[in-house]
């Protein structure tokens, strides 16, 4: 559990070994991203702690986030919204590709830029209640977030550009249908199958890990043949570990193989 002294804080952090556990926590907002959530998140991202190499991100009272904090918006100039909005890209990246996996664990509202927080992390969990949806196009704005870079990619550009028109809303197993997210489970069951999987993730070698996230999602960015020469230095790097060594000789020796 977190300490007394972060009880109220705006980005609950425990830590169990290689797993850090975040969790929004404006329940009275549900959990909607301000500025100071924004920067708690890119703090810990930016300086995560040395051992960690999993994080579950999640919500509470009921909801992932519900997006952006829209009072901060109003008054907002036109150069002002273009800055928060690359902020927010960088926040994203260095979620998505900072080197952790990062695990979300959804319940209630996925909603605008809290979809867009979870299409960059690796591994999406949803609970029956988990809502996703876009409705800046219903509320006169547009998606700031990486939308259309992570969410257009899951679900292909035409079917996001129907969601945006018509606001329309998906559940968990729905979701799961079109890529939102990789597991649909009971209630209360988001956080537990996290930790199992955080768990199972973390154990993997290190440098395995890195080459997955850093590689994939930008493999398929590439021309398919930049792509296959990118997976083979990504091959060549990983097989030359002590981890793959490792590996190879706990698979040759029937045991489970124990990396650094």
């Amino acid at each position: 559990m977190p300490d007394d002294k972060q009880q109220d804080a705006i980005l609950l952090v425990e830590t169990d070994g290689p797993i850090a556990r975040l969790t929004m926590n404006r329940p009275d907002k549900r959990n909607a991203m301000c500025e100071d959530l924004l920067d708690a998140l890119n703090d810990f991202f930016s300086n995560p702690p040395a051992d960690v190499r999993v994080v579950i991100l999640t919500g509470t009272a009921g909801h992932y986030c519900s997006g952006l904090d829209l009072s901060e918006h109003v008054h907002r100039s036109a150069e002002e919204n273009l800055y928060h909005s690359r902020h927010w890209h960088g926040v994203m990246e260095k979620i998505q590709f900072g080197g952790l996996v990062v695990v979300s664990a959804m319940f209630g509202a996925v909603i605008g830029g809290g979809l867009e927080l979870a299409a960059s992390t690796h591994v999406r969990i949803a609970e029956p209640s988990t809502i996703f949806q876009l409705p800046e196009g219903r509320r006169g704005i547009f998606v700031g977030g990486g939308a259309t870079a992570r969410v257009g990619r899951l679900l292909g550009a035409d079917r996001m550009t129907e969601m945006m028109l018509t606001g329309r809303k998906y559940d968990a197993d729905t979701g799961v249908a079109l890529g939102l997210a990789h597991y649909s489970v009971g209630e209360g069951e988001a956080m537990p199958l996290a930790e199992q999987l955080a768990g199972k993730i973390s154990r993997n070698a290190p440098m395995s890990n890195y080459l997955m996230v850093q590689s994939i999602s930008r493999i398929a960015d590439m021309s398919q043949s930049d792509g296959l020469f990118t997976e083979s230095l990504a091959t060549a790097l990983s097989q030359t570990t002590p981890d793959a060594e490792e590996g190879l000789r706990a698979f040759l020796d029937k045991r489970a193989p124990r990396f650094r």
